[in-house]
């Protein structure tokens, strides 16, 4: 996911894709324990977005926080 579609998006909406993603993300390292997973970039990926989702959700935190002060 870009951070043009993430910031494209709403909290909540940003908050399910991060829980959706952290749940790929379980099912890649679960499957990759048992057995051999084809695409190990996608880990990566995954890791990424999610932070970039976390980075523009605080972003927004403080920038709400600055409109109040």
């Amino acid at each position: 996911m870009k951070i043009d579609e993430i910031r494209g998006k709403d909290s909540r909406e940003l908050l399910l894709d991060a829980q959706a993603l952290r749940k790929e993300l379980f099912g890649l390292r679960f499957r990759g324990a048992a057995e051999e997973v084809s695409h190990t970039s996608r880990y990566r990926t995954i890791r990424r977005t999610i932070a970039r989702i976390h980075t523009v959700l605080r972003a927004r935190e403080i920038a709400a926080e600055k409109a109040k002060a």
